[in-house]
């Protein structure tokens, strides 16, 4: 049995707590597109989290639709991490 190539996967959130009652995929792609996605974060100082499992599911969201239901808890547990995070460099 072959297997497949692998291809990176990248899906980008974003959450305004003004307007959205819950995050919305606003990117996602695979390949030269994730790597865009992921080369655009990191040039813009957002913090990136890798967990292929939850990409994977992300990945099956429509652009600028909100996560689903199910997904409330990892996503917070990533937000989580990468509020954290940001405090640790404002520090």
């Amino acid at each position: 049995m072959k297997k497949k190539p692998f291809r990176k996967k990248a899906v980008a959130l974003g959450y305004d707590e003004s307007r959205d009652s819950a995050p919305k995929v606003l990117a996602k792609g695979t390949g030269l597109l994730a790597e865009r996605i992921i080369e655009l974060a990191k040039k813009y100082g957002i913090h990136t989290y890798e967990d292929p499992d939850l990409v994977e599911v992300l990945s099956a969201v429509e652009i600028d639709n909100e996560i689903p239901r199910e997904l409330y808890r990892a996503v917070a547990e990533v937000l989580a991490f990468v509020y954290r995070l940001n405090s640790n460099y404002k520090s």
